[in-house]
């Protein structure tokens, strides 16, 4: 009889904790295509089934709470996970059973994705689950990834610009996560480039420091962009499984969806706002060049 050994050979083994996305362009179908586009190994735990496409979200299943539990379980006690994305946790109820099952396997290290509202404008967890987010998964979140509308409904006042992000980071930096990192994707079109602002904890000389960084870029010009911020955090959390610090994983993780978002500009999927492209470095050819367009 065959035996099974281990062998010597890691790669980053990371857990997605998400949604299931129909569409294949948001959610946990999203989170493992960056896992694997990025060299990790991916692994996932089902929170919600979701009817959706490029057009929107039609409907909304939760998994039981024991069936997610289990699902955690399966993997951790086997496989094991260098770090844990969360993402679509769509109740209060499953965002204390997640919090209490990391902290059963002593989790160390989560990414923690807090979508509350998908681009379509569907709502997909309300102010309970915002707070049940901040009072179970902050505390143990090696970074949180809002964007401005999720950081708005998180600090319950809205962020209008760029000039909110410095003291809403700090806001939600007190609640208890490592670091914070908002998106201005959302900021409207006028815009034409677009600052991410990231506050992180650091020890120097022993003593706990806080410092930041503004990550400023252009706009990209497309209508694909269903997943981003699902793709964003899963490869901060990849990235970060592979050893990076976390101002280094920020930025690459960034440029990584800067390129997905350029490569993916003249893909036809569906009839609303398609993904990016995730895998632009395995299939580059695949996708037609502004020259092929004019």
């Amino acid at each position: 009889m065959k035996s099974f050994r281990p062998t010597s050979a890691q790669i980053p083994r990371v857990l997605t904790i998400a949604g299931s996305d129909s569409g294949g362009g948001a959610g946990l179908q999203a989170d493992l295509k960056v896992i694997t586009a990025l060299g990790g190994y991916g692994m996932s735990v089902v929170t919600a089934i979701t009817a959706q496409n490029t057009l929107g979200v039609t409907r909304i299943q939760d998994v039981d709470l024991d069936v997610v539990e289990a699902q955690i379980d399966a993997v951790l006690l086997d496989i094991g996970a260098n770090i844990v994305k969360i993402g679509m946790l769509a109740s209060p109820e499953i965002v204390r059973t997640v919090a209490k099952a990391l902290r059963r396997h002593d989790v160390k290290r989560i990414v923690l994705d807090p979508v509350l509202r998908a681009t379509s404008g569907a709502s997909l967890g309300g102010d309970d689950t915002a707070q049940a987010m901040i009072t179970e998964l902050f505390p143990m979140a090696s970074i949180v990834t809002p964007n401005m509308d999720e950081a708005s409904l998180l600090l319950g006042r809205e962020l209008l610009g760029v000039d909110d992000f410095k003291l809403a980071a700090e806001e939600l930096l007190e609640m208890g996560p490592q670091a914070v990192l908002i998106k201005g994707g959302h900021l409207d079109a006028t815009h034409t480039q677009i600052t991410d602002y990231l506050l992180w904890r650091s020890v120097e000389d022993g003593l706990e420091v806080v410092q930041s960084k503004a990550s400023k870029h252009d706009r990209i010009n497309t209508a694909n962009t269903h997943g981003t911020g699902c793709s964003l955090a899963s490869a901060i959390a990849t990235y970060l499984a592979d050893g990076h610090d976390l101002s280094h994983a920020v930025a690459k993780a960034i440029a990584y969806v800067e390129a997905g978002l350029k490569a993916g500009r003249f893909l036809s999927i569906g009839g609303g706002p398609g993904p990016l492209w995730h895998m632009h470095d395995f299939y580059p050819s695949a996708l037609l060049d502004e020259t092929n367009q004019e």
